[in-house]
């Protein structure tokens, strides 16, 4: 039985530790926690040398005493805050149940001032509740001086698309049974509203203000509630709230519309619109968009990409147009979906206490509505070569001052924030085609079904995943960054770079297994390495 052994440091101290290939990653994991000596329900993290977040499961790569992974306990459990502050918050339940009980006897009644108690109480109770939900997010609440984190609830890859995804490894013969494309349930929405609304004030560290601006940042580390948290920071950041003169109470509303308003579809859900607006956002810091564009054109672009998939309902427009859908015969056929976000998005703005855009002036308002519309039509892959090639005929004689070259740069943007999946690690990256995948191949179901037109890259008894992801990043990708690293060439080692490997892995991949069906899913890990990263189950990203 192969064992791996680990280096690690906990509190300034080199550790090692030593376990089965075989191991679980829950297994691996309590082996960390009784390294740090806490427990189950405390939340700890791995960093590699370089500082970047990695799973701690059995897959964690061997590394020598010069190259320690660090150890950090992030979060601890609630119950453990309060030992630690020296309050039994249960004891004291009880004892004023106790209490009221006995007043009740007495006096047939609580008085004004056990009311208050008990509201004050409840309050407290709620308040804690929420600190429960922090996970290791970097939110930090100053208790009694000191920096304190909770625990959250457990995060697992089952979670990375809401529809579950079936991984035999013979598509052809899975029944079809399509999804129900359905907005989260009031009950969900409730949920995540009252821990968001639990962590919103509360202050983002640095460390986490620093990974929102990376290619690197990994979606599957984060729950729904902490993601809301994000987006609000990172409107802050770019001073979006003060600027434009929005009521935090009125923003926090819009965010939670915004999270209500995308459905419960594998891929074009909420938590690809904040993979996009963190792209997005990254791209701004990074490319130092502050300097180039107005306020307002940095506020139509983050906001273009929270919006740009606003009630998507998991089929494209080809299906919208051949079943000729209430939406196809709406929008004439045209950019279909993308019309619909704008629409959605607007009426939502224009909803009782949504209205970001309120305090804006008539001719800012205008400019960043326009802008917003131009922003989300340009995702319409139908556009693709279109906007490109006009973009790189600018390219030459490029001039930030000239109002349609910046139009044409901001629907470069969002282009590559929308289909930036491949940039990022391998695993952030490969878990979103099976989200992908299992969208494209409801969809081609239902359209087999209804007789209806069926699309070869939508098709489970056509489609090769690992060729299309070869003619994805060749033929899409590395044209549309390469022309976007032409004015701006500070991407070319955190994206390019990253994408020319990630070629490169697939291909590698497609040689090796083109006498196999297209959509084998293997549950073993594959061979491949992919530079830089280890490869332990492959799946891939964005056909």
């Amino acid at each position: 039985m192969a064992t791996k052994v680990i280096y690690f440091t906990f509190n300034g101290m080199l550790e090692r530790a030593e376990f089965s290939t075989l191991d679980t990653a829950s297994e691996v994991k309590d082996l960390f926690r009784s390294a740090a000596e806490v427990t189950s329900f405390d939340i700890i993290k791995m960093y590699n040398s370089e500082g970047d977040l990695v799973n701690i499961t059995q897959y964690l790569k061997s590394n020598t005493p010069d190259t320690p992974y660090r150890l950090v306990v992030l979060a601890t459990s609630t119950d453990s805050l309060m030992k630690e502050v020296g309050t039994d918050l249960n004891g004291v339940e009880k004892r004023l149940q106790a209490l009221e009980s006995h007043i009740i006897v007495e006096n047939g009644g609580l008085t004004d001032s056990m009311r208050q108690v008990q509201e004050e109480m409840a309050a407290l109770s709620q308040k804690l509740e929420g600190i429960e939900h922090l996970s290791w997010i970097g939110l930090s609440k100053d208790i009694n001086g000191t920096k304190r984190f909770t625990k959250s609830s457990k995060h697992t890859w089952h979670n990375k698309c809401d529809v579950e995804i079936t991984t035999n490894n013979n598509w052809k013969n899975t029944d079809f049974q399509p999804y129900s494309c359905q907005s989260e349930s009031d009950m969900d929405c409730e949920t995540v509203f009252d821990k968001f609304n639990c962590m919103r004030d509360m202050e983002v560290r640095s460390e986490v203000k620093g990974l929102l601006e990376s290619v690197n940042f990994n979606n599957w580390q984060w729950n729904e509630a902490e993601m809301l948290v994000l987006l609000r920071q990172m409107y802050l950041d770019l001073g979006l709230l003060d600027t434009f003169n929005i009521p935090k109470s009125t923003f926090h509303t819009w965010l939670c519309e915004v999270y209500r308003s995308y459905n419960r579809v594998p891929f074009h859900n909420f938590k690809h619109c904040f993979m996009v607006s963190q792209m997005m956002y990254g791209l701004i810091q990074q490319l130092d968009l502050k300097s180039s564009f107005s306020p307002a054109e940095l506020f139509a672009l983050l906001t273009s990409a929270v919006c740009h998939d606003l009630d998507h309902p998991g089929y494209n427009n080809s299906y919208q147009v051949n079943a000729r859908t209430e939406l196809a015969i709406r929008y004439n056929d045209m950019s279909v979906l993308e019309n619909h976000h704008c629409s959605v998005a607007f009426r939502i703005f224009a909803s009782e206490g949504c209205n970001i855009l309120g305090n804006m002036s008539a001719e800012t308002y205008r400019h960043v509505r326009q802008c917003i519309i131009r922003c989300i039509l340009a995702t319409d892959m139908a556009r693709h070569n279109e906007i490109l090639s006009n973009f790189t005929q600018i390219i030459p004689t490029f001039d930030v001052e000239i109002a349609d070259h910046r139009n044409q740069l901001m629907m470069i943007l969002i282009k590559c924030a929308d289909i930036s999946n491949e940039c990022r690690p391998m695993e952030v990256a490969e878990p979103w085609i099976d989200c992908l995948l299992q969208e494209f191949f409801t969809q081609s179901d239902l359209e087999k079904k209804e007789g209806l037109p069926v699309s070869p890259f939508m098709d489970r008894d056509k489609v090769n995943k690992n060729s299309s992801q070869v003619n994805f990043i060749k033929f899409i990708l590395l044209p549309l960054f390469e022309a976007l690293a032409e004015l701006h060439p500070v991407i070319q080692d955190p994206i390019i770079g990253p994408l020319q490997d990630a070629l490169e892995y697939y291909q590698k991949l497609s040689s090796s297994t083109n006498h196999l069906p297209a959509t084998s899913f293997s549950s073993k890990p594959s061979a491949l390495k992919r530079k830089g990263t280890s490869v332990e189950s492959p799946q891939t990203n964005g056909v």
